[in-house]
């Protein structure tokens, strides 16, 4: 455990207390994202806060009732960022009926955020939708994969400099894809996919990030000739994996069921 892992368990009570003040329905689950769940927080960076929450059935209705489509209730996303604060804290959740949305059209966000082992608030039902979980993850996911790889680039050539940072970002992003697509299961530590990786190269990123939000390099060069060589990795993996491009027929029926449920239990 390095030495931002333990400072975010120490910070809980003053994360709990954020989310409190800030998002007004029920939570079905809160967790981090961003550097912390990425194996790359750096001891002056901000929190990512990032979760689901129940629009009572009420609010839905009458929401509606004004017209407009469904992402346009009040309340549907909750987007809260405080740079007033130190650290920085930012929180994005989303009504269920969205993020299940999300989910099944293979967004990679939405299914780390679920996954996410840094839990901040959990319930009976955040438990519950780990388990279908599993079924969500489709082929679909290299598309939300290569495109944020393919942003990523563009972000980094853009500012001009050799951030550490942005160069993490490709690296983990990739690797996420090409291990979601050979596994079936969704991983966003650079660090545990690493391990799997085997690179020199990131070991050094993390340690020179750790020590510094905006640590630059001399030259990139060496990275950016590894970070090229796994976009045809993670085309290949796409190629070759075994998973299914559509949700299975079962599982559909179960986000449905589950939806359907919380929906009843937060009419009020």
């Amino acid at each position: 455990m390095n030495g931002r892992e333990q400072d975010w368990r120490d910070d809980l009570t003053l994360l709990r207390e954020f989310i409190a003040e800030h998002q007004p329905y029920p939570r079905l689950f809160v967790t981090l994202s961003g550097a912390d769940l990425y194996g790359f927080p750096s001891a002056d960076g901000d929190y990512d806060m990032r979760g689901a929450h129940a629009l009572p059935l009420r609010d839905m209705v009458a929401g509606s009732l004004r017209g407009g489509g469904l992402d346009t209730i009040r309340g549907m996303t909750v987007e809260v960022l405080d740079k007033n604060r130190a650290p920085e804290m930012d929180l994005v959740s989303h009504d269920i009926g969205k993020f299940l949305r999300l989910a099944l059209k293979g967004n990679g966000y939405v299914l780390e955020q679920l996954f996410s082992p840094l839990v901040v608030e959990t319930s009976p039902w955040h438990e519950e939708l780990k388990t279908i979980g599993a079924g969500l993850v489709t082929a679909k996911v290299y598309h939300h994969y290569r495109g944020f790889f393919n942003n990523q680039e563009k972000l980094y050539d853009r500012l001009g400099e050799k951030r550490v940072k942005g160069l993490l970002y490709r690296y983990r992003v990739a690797l996420t894809g090409i291990h979601a697509l050979r596994t079936g299961a969704i991983e966003a530590n650079i660090v545990a996919l690493n391990d799997w990786f085997g690179s020199e190269r990131i070991r050094e990123l993390i340690a020179l990030k750790t020590s510094a939000e905006r640590g630059v390099l001399e030259d990139d060069t060496p990275y950016l000739k590894e970070i090229a060589s796994l976009e045809p990795q993670l085309d290949a993996a796409f190629a070759e994996t075994d998973l299914p491009m559509q949700v299975a027929g079962e599982t559909r029926q179960r986000v449905e069921e589950f939806l359907w449920r919380c929906r009843l239990a937060h009419a009020e």
